[in-house]
């Protein structure tokens, strides 16, 4: 049976700000996983690295929106080390991009810093980071 504060631990992490992270993922999946898919399926050749780092993308923001619903602490440290990894991955992509745009022929989610996506890609992880680290704050204010 679980206990009261493992089931607020839970809700927590898609409550309040954490359901507008849980939605704004979810929308990111369905871009980069339906994007890449398309891409990888009918032009690979043109842009493997473009591609496939995409459906990489799809995949982390596929793991955090799970591990953003699922909650709890394990689910918690898991989304905050794949924010980090994520945050990693689009400043190191969209530098890349910016130093040698030769590299890419085509844009990936994280080209330019995610510009194509509004800058949405590199401000989701830094606001990620602070809610998931600010969640855990609070859970030691419960019970």
């Amino acid at each position: 049976m679980t206990s009261g504060r493992a089931e607020v631990s839970r809700r927590r992490l898609a409550s309040g700000p954490g359901t507008l992270l849980v939605w704004l993922y979810g929308v990111m999946v369905v871009g980069a996983v339906s994007r890449s898919a398309y891409q990888i399926a009918t032009e690979f050749d043109r842009a493997p690295l473009a591609y496939s780092l995409s459906a990489v993308a799809g995949v982390v923001y596929g793991f955090i929106t799970y591990s953003l619903v699922r909650g709890g602490e394990t689910a918690r440290r898991a989304a905050l080390a794949c924010c980090v990894a994520e945050l990693v991955g689009v400043l190191t992509v969209g530098t890349w991009t910016l130093i040698e745009p030769s590299a890419f022929p085509d844009a990936t989610v994280w080209s330019d810093f995610g510009m194509g996506y509004l800058f949405i890609p590199v401000l989701l992880p830094v606001t990620a980071i602070y809610w998931l680290r600010r969640s855990r704050a609070r859970q030691g204010d419960v019970g």
